[in-house]
């Protein structure tokens, strides 16, 4: 699609999208490792099922604790692992993001948290509503849900498409499939559930300080990096991998916009630099050019043949709609300047997901 740049930007397609799990180890650790363990403990070894069990009665009256480690480790259904897994390649963008120490400080903290929360929710069935809940699914589903909360928080939302002209299709509603598929996979699925997401709001937020008690100590992440990233870290793409394999476009637009790589958004602006005349000389659509016209027109040196009369510097018409600082810091997040940002805003009186959409497409 791009000419000069457009090396660089097959490199970043490939290494953000294509091959989703690149720079991301402790994301492959965790699609991996629980799917063989599951595989090996429903096929080749169903006689220790038993121990991987998430049976809170156990807990309470057998004084069988460990099984608060060991019940909420491994899935001991496939359909369970399988949902898990896909959210697990959905949420590696925070580890992208964050780096690998924070991303696993916060899944511990979530997998911490929700052992608690569990327990509370589990007594207050029984207390109000005489609910007598013994046996929970198994499994890294807490930390999973508790994804949802940044998920939710810090990814905007993009409408991609709309069903029947009402139902809006955005970057996120796979995902929220997914996890509306995981949440009724059992019966008290719910209760995981809830537990999680109450886990991960807790540590996000901060609010009781969390995350200076409970996160993973500096000498473990070293240890984990040391010992995972010879094992599942890849070595870096080519641009003759192929592009798009194993997925479906829908998935591939949904990748692209949640990694929101800097270097293709440059070189997309670069590349829409190079055709503002083409892009001006277009009749019968909306004229962006009146709103975000230093997107276009900034920095561009072009060469005419023959002298061409001076025209006088464009200047903007007065505009004092209020920005939100906040909003301008998301759009930075992403990788657009402050200025694109704030313009990006403005024509879309502060609705960040049309200003997002715009900023992804030109």
């Amino acid at each position: 699609m791009l000419c000069n740049t457009g090396s660089s930007l097959v490199h970043t397609a490939l290494t953000g999208d294509w091959l989703g799990v690149y720079f991301a180890p402790l994301s492959k650790s965790l699609l991996l490792l629980p799917t063989v363990l599951t595989v090996l403990l429903t096929v080749l070894l169903p006689q220790y099922q038993d121990l991987f069990i998430y049976n809170l009665q156990a807990v309470r009256q057998g004084k069988q604790f460990w099984r608060l480690v060991s019940g909420r480790l491994i899935c001991l259904d496939l359909k369970d692992t399988f949902c898990s897994s896909l959210l697990i390649y959905n949420f590696r963008i925070f580890e992208r993001r964050f780096g690998s120490h924070k991303f696993a400080s916060f899944l511990f903290g979530a997998w911490i948290l929700s052992a608690f929360v569990d327990l509370l929710l589990i007594e207050a069935l029984r207390f109000m509503f005489e609910l007598k809940v013994d046996v929970l699914p198994a499994g890294l589903l807490g930390p999973v849900f508790a994804l949802f909360v940044p998920f939710y928080s810090s990814i905007p939302r993009v409408q991609v498409t709309q069903l029947l002209g009402h139902i809006s299709i955005t970057n996120k509603s796979l995902t929220y499939i997914v996890g509306a598929q995981l949440l009724t996979s059992s019966a008290y699925m719910w209760v995981v559930a809830c537990s999680g997401l109450i886990a991960g709001m807790l540590y996000y937020s901060n609010k009781l300080a969390v995350q200076k008690f409970i996160r993973v100590p500096g000498w473990a992440a070293r240890c984990g990096s040391v010992l995972l990233e010879p094992v599942f870290s890849d070595s870096e793409p080519t641009a003759e991998a192929p592009l798009g394999m194993g997925a479906t476009l829908d998935i591939q637009r949904q990748q692209r916009m949640d990694m929101l790589d800097q270097q293709l958004l440059l070189s997309q602006l670069e590349h829409l630099r190079r055709n503002a005349q083409q892009q001006q000389a277009q009749t019968g659509l909306l004229n962006w050019n009146r709103f975000f016209p230093t997107l276009r027109h900034r920095g561009q040196n072009r060469h005419h043949e023959g002298p061409q009369p001076q025209q006088p510097p464009y200047m903007h018409p007065p505009d004092n709609t209020a920005v939100a600082e906040e909003q301008v810091a998301r759009l930075m997040e992403m990788g657009f300047s402050r200025m694109d940002a704030q313009e990006a805003l403005r024509a879309s009186n502060n609705d960040i997901n049309i200003a997002t959409n715009f900023l992804l497409q030109h």
